[in-house]
């Protein structure tokens, strides 16, 4: 599904722990590393794709976190030229995101890659929230930026 505009809306998720750290995970047989996220399907509410993409990513449900918030409006960036699929009609030139911020509390042990019909990550770790804005992929960089100011004093709290 792609907006008029060519942005796929999409979801990204700032999962953190009681110390305020963040999930941050690597992707399957890549050197990349970057949050939770995925697709909004036809029908879905940015907080139902939310916890489906909770669960197929991470194998977590609604009863393993605690909903703080999420961002006021839309966050879009655009694909390199290089990741443009130009057969694709209409073609989808970046995403627009909903970001949400949840804490983890359940035992860590409840993240898993297998709930998904294809894992997307194989590792993770806490992170302080920084380093995402270090690592992640440059085009997603400003989305990161400014999802994690505006979610961050919800991550500190609690």
């Amino acid at each position: 599904m792609v907006d008029v505009e060519g942005y796929r809306p999409n979801v990204g998720i700032v999962l953190a722990n009681a110390a305020g750290q963040v999930l941050w995970a690597k992707r399957v047989r890549m050197d990349a590393w970057q949050f939770p996220q995925g697709g909004i399907g036809a029908g879905e509410s940015p907080e139902q794709a939310m916890l489906r993409e909770l669960y197929e990513e991470l194998g977590l449900g609604a009863v393993d976190v605690q909903l703080l918030g999420s961002t006021q409006g839309w966050l879009r960036y655009r694909l390199p030229p290089r990741f443009l699929r130009r057969g694709n009609v209409p073609m989808c030139i970046g995403q627009k995101q909903k970001w949400f911020a949840l804490r983890l509390i359940a035992a860590e042990d409840r993240v898993r890659f297998d709930r998904g019909d294809k894992p997307e990550f194989e590792e993770w770790r806490w992170v302080d929230s920084e380093l995402p804005l270090r690592e992640v992929v440059p085009f997603k960089r400003d989305v990161y930026r400014a999802a994690l100011e505006e979610l961050q004093p919800l991550l500190r709290a609690g």
